[in-house]
Protein backbone atom coordinates (compact mmCIF):
# COMPACT_ATOMS: atom_id res chain seq x y z
CA UNK A 1 0.00 0.00 0.00
CA UNK A 2 1.35 3.38 -0.98
CA UNK A 3 -0.27 6.81 -0.97
CA UNK A 4 1.90 9.25 -2.91
CA UNK A 5 1.59 13.03 -2.98
CA UNK A 6 3.61 14.73 -5.72
CA UNK A 7 4.10 18.50 -6.09
CA UNK A 8 0.61 19.11 -4.72
CA UNK A 9 -0.67 22.69 -4.86
CA UNK A 10 -4.06 24.24 -4.08
CA UNK A 11 -4.90 27.87 -4.77
CA UNK A 12 -8.01 29.82 -3.86
CA UNK A 13 -7.81 32.89 -6.06
CA UNK A 14 -4.53 34.61 -5.20
CA UNK A 15 -4.10 32.60 -1.99
CA UNK A 16 -1.99 29.43 -2.08
CA UNK A 17 -3.23 27.18 0.74
CA UNK A 18 -1.02 24.21 -0.15
CA UNK A 19 2.28 24.93 -1.85
CA UNK A 20 4.03 22.23 -3.88
CA UNK A 21 4.28 19.47 -1.26
CA UNK A 22 5.41 15.88 -1.81
CA UNK A 23 5.55 12.77 0.39
CA UNK A 24 4.88 9.04 0.32
CA UNK A 25 2.87 7.23 3.02
CA UNK A 26 2.88 3.53 3.88
CA UNK A 27 1.33 1.59 6.78
CA UNK A 28 1.53 3.42 10.11
CA UNK A 29 0.59 6.64 11.87
CA UNK A 30 1.62 9.98 10.39
CA UNK A 31 1.25 13.27 12.20
CA UNK A 32 0.51 16.55 10.44
CA UNK A 33 1.50 19.29 12.86
CA UNK A 34 0.94 23.01 12.41
CA UNK A 35 -0.97 26.01 13.64
CA UNK A 36 -4.49 26.81 12.45
CA UNK A 37 -4.32 28.12 8.89
CA UNK A 38 -1.21 26.12 7.96
CA UNK A 39 -3.05 24.28 5.16
CA UNK A 40 -3.66 21.00 6.99
CA UNK A 41 -7.41 20.84 6.37
CA UNK A 42 -7.03 21.81 2.70
CA UNK A 43 -4.53 18.98 2.24
CA UNK A 44 -6.85 16.50 3.92
CA UNK A 45 -9.82 17.60 1.84
CA UNK A 46 -7.77 16.88 -1.28
CA UNK A 47 -6.76 13.48 0.09
CA UNK A 48 -10.45 12.67 0.56
CA UNK A 49 -11.29 13.97 -2.99
CA UNK A 50 -13.61 16.63 -1.55
CA UNK A 51 -11.65 19.29 -3.46
CA UNK A 52 -9.34 18.98 -6.45
CA UNK A 53 -5.76 20.26 -6.55
CA UNK A 54 -4.67 23.20 -8.67
CA UNK A 55 -1.52 21.30 -9.61
CA UNK A 56 0.25 18.07 -8.72
CA UNK A 57 -1.13 14.60 -8.10
CA UNK A 58 -2.20 12.09 -5.45
CA UNK A 59 -1.91 8.40 -6.30
CA UNK A 60 -2.84 5.16 -4.56
CA UNK A 61 -0.56 2.32 -5.63
CA UNK A 62 0.19 4.27 -8.79
CA UNK A 63 -3.43 5.16 -9.68
CA UNK A 64 -4.74 8.73 -9.62
CA UNK A 65 -7.26 8.90 -6.78
CA UNK A 66 -9.53 11.32 -8.65
CA UNK A 67 -9.77 8.91 -11.59
CA UNK A 68 -10.40 5.98 -9.22
CA UNK A 69 -13.55 7.68 -7.88
CA UNK A 70 -15.69 5.35 -5.75
CA UNK A 71 -13.03 2.63 -5.84
CA UNK A 72 -10.73 4.95 -3.88
CA UNK A 73 -13.42 6.26 -1.53
CA UNK A 74 -14.25 2.69 -0.50
CA UNK A 75 -10.70 2.50 0.87
CA UNK A 76 -11.14 5.71 2.85
CA UNK A 77 -12.27 6.60 6.36
CA UNK A 78 -12.57 10.28 7.28
CA UNK A 79 -13.25 12.21 10.46
CA UNK A 80 -13.50 15.95 9.73
CA UNK A 81 -13.19 18.62 12.42
CA UNK A 82 -16.97 18.89 12.50
CA UNK A 83 -19.11 15.97 11.37
CA UNK A 84 -22.87 16.05 10.95
CA UNK A 85 -25.38 13.76 12.62
CA UNK A 86 -29.09 13.63 13.34
CA UNK A 87 -29.29 14.59 17.04
CA UNK A 88 -32.23 12.28 17.79
CA UNK A 89 -30.53 9.22 16.32
CA UNK A 90 -29.15 6.76 18.83
CA UNK A 91 -25.43 6.04 18.50
CA UNK A 92 -26.20 2.66 16.97
CA UNK A 93 -28.76 4.11 14.55
CA UNK A 94 -26.25 6.76 13.50
CA UNK A 95 -23.66 4.12 12.66
CA UNK A 96 -26.20 2.03 10.76
CA UNK A 97 -27.25 5.10 8.79
CA UNK A 98 -23.62 5.91 7.86
CA UNK A 99 -23.07 2.25 6.97
CA UNK A 100 -25.99 2.39 4.53
CA UNK A 101 -24.47 5.46 2.87
CA UNK A 102 -21.18 3.59 2.55
CA UNK A 103 -23.00 0.67 0.90
CA UNK A 104 -22.49 -1.94 3.61
CA UNK A 105 -25.01 -4.80 3.70
CA UNK A 106 -27.26 -4.59 6.81
CA UNK A 107 -25.99 -7.81 8.37
CA UNK A 108 -22.35 -6.79 7.85
CA UNK A 109 -23.08 -3.25 9.09
CA UNK A 110 -24.74 -4.54 12.26
CA UNK A 111 -21.79 -6.78 13.08
CA UNK A 112 -19.25 -4.07 12.23
CA UNK A 113 -21.06 -1.39 14.27
CA UNK A 114 -21.26 -3.66 17.31
CA UNK A 115 -17.54 -4.46 17.11
CA UNK A 116 -16.55 -0.81 16.73
CA UNK A 117 -18.80 0.40 19.54
CA UNK A 118 -16.99 -2.01 21.85
CA UNK A 119 -13.63 -0.92 20.50
CA UNK A 120 -14.29 2.79 21.08
CA UNK A 121 -15.94 2.22 24.47
CA UNK A 122 -19.48 3.21 23.46
CA UNK A 123 -21.26 -0.15 23.47
CA UNK A 124 -23.09 0.56 26.73
CA UNK A 125 -24.13 3.94 25.35
CA UNK A 126 -25.28 2.57 21.98
CA UNK A 127 -28.95 3.43 22.66
CA UNK A 128 -28.25 6.98 23.83
CA UNK A 129 -29.20 9.82 21.50
CA UNK A 130 -26.29 11.53 19.78
CA UNK A 131 -27.32 14.91 21.19
CA UNK A 132 -26.85 13.65 24.76
CA UNK A 133 -23.22 12.55 24.28
CA UNK A 134 -20.25 14.45 25.67
CA UNK A 135 -17.69 15.94 23.29
CA UNK A 136 -15.35 13.02 23.82
CA UNK A 137 -18.07 10.45 23.21
CA UNK A 138 -19.09 12.20 19.98
CA UNK A 139 -15.50 12.10 18.75
CA UNK A 140 -15.37 8.38 19.53
CA UNK A 141 -18.61 7.90 17.59
CA UNK A 142 -16.92 9.83 14.77
CA UNK A 143 -13.98 7.44 14.80
CA UNK A 144 -16.38 4.49 14.70
CA UNK A 145 -18.18 5.85 11.63
CA UNK A 146 -14.85 6.45 9.90
CA UNK A 147 -13.87 2.82 10.56
CA UNK A 148 -17.13 1.18 9.43
CA UNK A 149 -15.79 0.13 6.05
CA UNK A 150 -12.48 -1.08 7.57
CA UNK A 151 -10.56 1.54 5.58
CA UNK A 152 -7.02 1.22 4.32
CA UNK A 153 -6.61 5.00 4.72
CA UNK A 154 -7.87 6.72 7.87
CA UNK A 155 -7.77 10.53 7.86
CA UNK A 156 -8.46 12.43 11.08
CA UNK A 157 -8.66 16.23 11.08
CA UNK A 158 -8.11 17.82 14.53
CA UNK A 159 -9.74 14.78 16.19
CA UNK A 160 -9.08 15.85 19.79
CA UNK A 161 -10.18 19.49 19.49
CA UNK A 162 -12.19 20.39 22.59
CA UNK A 163 -11.39 17.19 24.49
CA UNK A 164 -10.08 17.15 28.03
CA UNK A 165 -6.64 15.59 28.75
CA UNK A 166 -7.99 12.19 29.81
CA UNK A 167 -10.13 11.94 26.66
CA UNK A 168 -7.11 12.88 24.52
CA UNK A 169 -5.06 10.08 26.08
CA UNK A 170 -7.88 7.59 25.47
CA UNK A 171 -8.15 8.82 21.89
CA UNK A 172 -4.41 8.45 21.24
CA UNK A 173 -4.48 4.89 22.58
CA UNK A 174 -7.42 4.12 20.31
CA UNK A 175 -5.61 5.48 17.25
CA UNK A 176 -2.56 3.36 18.03
CA UNK A 177 -4.80 0.31 18.27
CA UNK A 178 -6.51 1.08 14.95
CA UNK A 179 -3.30 1.78 13.04
CA UNK A 180 -2.39 -1.82 12.20
CA UNK A 181 -2.45 -2.62 8.47
CA UNK A 182 -3.57 0.85 7.40
CA UNK A 183 -2.34 4.39 6.84
CA UNK A 184 -3.46 6.82 9.53
CA UNK A 185 -2.95 10.54 8.94
CA UNK A 186 -3.67 12.66 11.99
CA UNK A 187 -3.81 16.45 11.70
CA UNK A 188 -3.48 18.58 14.83
CA UNK A 189 -1.95 21.63 16.45
CA UNK A 190 -1.70 19.75 19.79
CA UNK A 191 1.84 18.37 19.99
CA UNK A 192 1.14 15.65 22.55
CA UNK A 193 -1.49 14.09 20.26
CA UNK A 194 1.18 12.84 17.87
CA UNK A 195 4.48 12.93 19.76
CA UNK A 196 4.16 9.38 21.06
CA UNK A 197 2.05 7.64 18.41
CA UNK A 198 3.25 9.00 15.04
CA UNK A 199 6.05 7.15 13.32
CA UNK A 200 6.65 10.16 11.08
CA UNK A 201 5.70 13.78 11.61
CA UNK A 202 5.28 16.55 9.04
CA UNK A 203 5.64 20.15 10.25
CA UNK A 204 3.41 22.28 8.04
CA UNK A 205 3.53 26.07 7.82
CA UNK A 206 2.04 28.43 5.23
CA UNK A 207 1.08 25.51 3.01
CA UNK A 208 4.54 23.93 2.96
CA UNK A 209 6.27 21.08 4.77
CA UNK A 210 9.06 22.66 6.79
CA UNK A 211 10.36 19.35 8.11
CA UNK A 212 9.52 15.68 8.22
CA UNK A 213 10.87 12.78 10.23
CA UNK A 214 10.55 11.00 13.53
CA UNK A 215 10.13 13.09 16.68
CA UNK A 216 13.84 12.69 17.65
CA UNK A 217 14.94 13.60 14.11
CA UNK A 218 12.82 16.76 14.11
CA UNK A 219 14.01 17.72 17.60
CA UNK A 220 17.61 17.35 16.43
CA UNK A 221 17.09 20.01 13.73
CA UNK A 222 16.45 22.81 16.22
CA UNK A 223 19.48 25.14 16.44
CA UNK A 224 18.32 26.64 19.73
CA UNK A 225 19.14 25.05 23.08
CA UNK A 226 16.63 24.75 25.90
CA UNK A 227 17.26 26.24 29.33
CA UNK A 228 15.54 26.37 32.69
CA UNK A 229 16.02 29.60 34.62
CA UNK A 230 14.44 30.99 37.78
CA UNK A 231 13.88 34.74 37.42
CA UNK A 232 12.48 37.39 39.80
CA UNK A 233 8.86 38.39 39.30
CA UNK A 234 9.90 41.88 38.19
CA UNK A 235 11.95 40.49 35.29
CA UNK A 236 9.45 38.00 33.87
CA UNK A 237 8.13 40.40 31.22
CA UNK A 238 11.69 41.29 30.20
CA UNK A 239 12.49 37.64 29.55
CA UNK A 240 9.22 37.09 27.71
CA UNK A 241 10.11 39.97 25.43
CA UNK A 242 13.67 38.81 24.78
CA UNK A 243 13.27 35.04 24.37
CA UNK A 244 10.95 32.32 23.22
CA UNK A 245 9.53 30.91 26.45
CA UNK A 246 7.75 27.55 26.22
CA UNK A 247 6.65 27.25 29.83
CA UNK A 248 6.26 29.36 32.97
CA UNK A 249 6.02 27.83 36.43
CA UNK A 250 5.40 30.04 39.44
CA UNK A 251 7.89 29.56 42.27
CA UNK A 252 8.45 31.54 45.48
CA UNK A 253 9.67 35.02 44.58
CA UNK A 254 9.32 34.67 40.82
CA UNK A 255 8.98 32.07 38.09
CA UNK A 256 10.85 29.18 36.54
CA UNK A 257 11.00 29.74 32.78
CA UNK A 258 11.69 27.21 30.04
CA UNK A 259 13.63 29.26 27.49
CA UNK A 260 14.84 28.66 23.94
CA UNK A 261 18.20 30.34 23.32
CA UNK A 262 21.54 29.56 21.70
CA UNK A 263 23.35 31.01 24.72
CA UNK A 264 22.48 30.73 28.44
CA UNK A 265 19.78 33.36 29.09
CA UNK A 266 21.08 34.02 32.61
CA UNK A 267 23.86 33.06 34.97
CA UNK A 268 21.74 30.50 36.78
CA UNK A 269 20.29 28.86 33.64
CA UNK A 270 20.45 25.05 33.44
CA UNK A 271 20.36 23.31 30.05
CA UNK A 272 17.46 20.90 29.47
CA UNK A 273 16.66 18.26 26.85
CA UNK A 274 14.54 19.61 24.01
CA UNK A 275 11.05 18.27 23.33
CA UNK A 276 8.75 18.39 20.32
CA UNK A 277 6.81 21.19 22.03
CA UNK A 278 10.01 23.24 22.14
CA UNK A 279 10.46 22.62 18.40
CA UNK A 280 6.86 23.67 17.77
CA UNK A 281 7.48 26.93 19.62
CA UNK A 282 10.73 27.54 17.74
CA UNK A 283 9.17 27.17 14.30
CA UNK A 284 5.69 28.55 14.96
CA UNK A 285 6.07 30.87 17.95
CA UNK A 286 7.29 34.40 18.30
CA UNK A 287 9.31 36.42 20.79
CA UNK A 288 9.14 40.08 21.58
CA UNK A 289 12.17 41.95 20.26
CA UNK A 290 14.20 39.27 18.51
CA UNK A 291 17.18 39.46 20.87
CA UNK A 292 18.97 36.33 21.99
CA UNK A 293 21.53 36.71 24.71
CA UNK A 294 22.14 36.95 28.42
CA UNK A 295 20.11 39.53 30.33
Amino acid sequence: MELTITNLTKEFGDFRAVDNISCTLHNGVYGLLGVNGAGKTTLMRMLTTLITPTAGSITWDGQDIFKMGGQYRRLLGYLPQEFGFYPDFSVEDYLMYIASIKGLRPAVAKQRASLLLKQVGLYKARNKKMKTLSGGMKRRAGIAQAMLNDPKILILDEPTAGLDPSERIRFRNLISELSEERIVLLSTHIVSDIEYIAGEIFLMKSGEFLLSGTAPEIIATMPQRVWSAVVPKAKIETYLGAFQVSNIKTVPGGAELRILSVNPPSGNAIEQSATLEDVFLYYFGEKGDGSDGEI
